[in-house]
């Protein structure tokens, strides 16, 4: 039996997405990040909008989105001299334990290496991101009701 293709990462700006992509992408961030870790802060916050953030994401079966993260930009580094910023990383449920978390991250390194990057890690998954170079910095905080961890990562 052949195997599955691997679906290629797409990479876009705001301007760029098309109406279903965007409705994709924000029903499973909407239905992990809120339906199923009840996070009750606003998770629309005009970030998306902005000309700097790329969206990448893993098409998933029958037009949804498997994995998704967005990578903002921020004119002030909140630490050393990361003014890139990983986040919203998101897997949906049917799709975990495929890799694809690990596979946007790598691409966001292949793409921004070069460049020192910040993320606000929930702490349980600290070690993903810490397999990429990302160093815990500062102690553990509570954000949306879950404990996080700020990482940093050098650029090199």
């Amino acid at each position: 039996m052949p195997l599955e293709p691997i679906p290629a990462i797409v990479q876009k700006r705001w301007s760029e997405l098309t109406t279903a992509e965007l409705y994709e992408i924000l029903k499973l961030r909407t239905d992990v990040f809120y339906v199923e870790q009840k996070v009750d802060e606003s998770e629309l916050d005009r970030r998306d909008r902005e000309s700097t953030t790329e969206h990448l994401w893993i098409p998933g079966e029958n037009d949804d989105v498997a994995a998704y993260l967005r990578v903002l930009h921020d004119e002030v580094a909140e630490h050393e001299d990361a003014h890139l910023l990983p986040g919203r990383v998101v897997v949906g449920a049917a799709y975990r334990g495929q890799g694809l978390a690990q596979r946007l991250l790598a691409r966001v390194v292949e793409l921004h290496g070069s460049t020192s990057m910040l993320l606000h890690s929930q702490s349980y998954i600290t070690g993903l991101y810490a397999t990429f170079g990302f160093v815990a910095v500062g102690d553990e905080f509570v954000e949306a009701g879950i404990p996080h961890r700020t990482m940093f990562r050098a650029g090199r």
